[in-house]
């Protein structure tokens, strides 16, 4: 099964309550944080609640 990496590149300062929510379900702290999910649509939905703090590539 194909993993996403997911990279947190701005700030959740700010943001609404959900969002921030979101980055922490996703296992993100802080800028730079890097983590590897499986490609499921769970993972896919909180990405798309936070697409403009997130950078996501696929990897085998």
């Amino acid at each position: 099964m194909a993993k996403l990496q997911v990279t947190q590149v701005r700030s959740a300062i700010g943001r609404k309550q959900n969002q921030r929510e979101t980055l922490r379900t996703l296992g993100l702290k802080r800028i730079g944080d890097v983590v590897v999910k499986e490609d499921r649509p769970e993972i896919r939905g909180m990405i798309a609640t936070v697409p403009h703090l997130v950078d996501v590539k696929t990897v085998d």
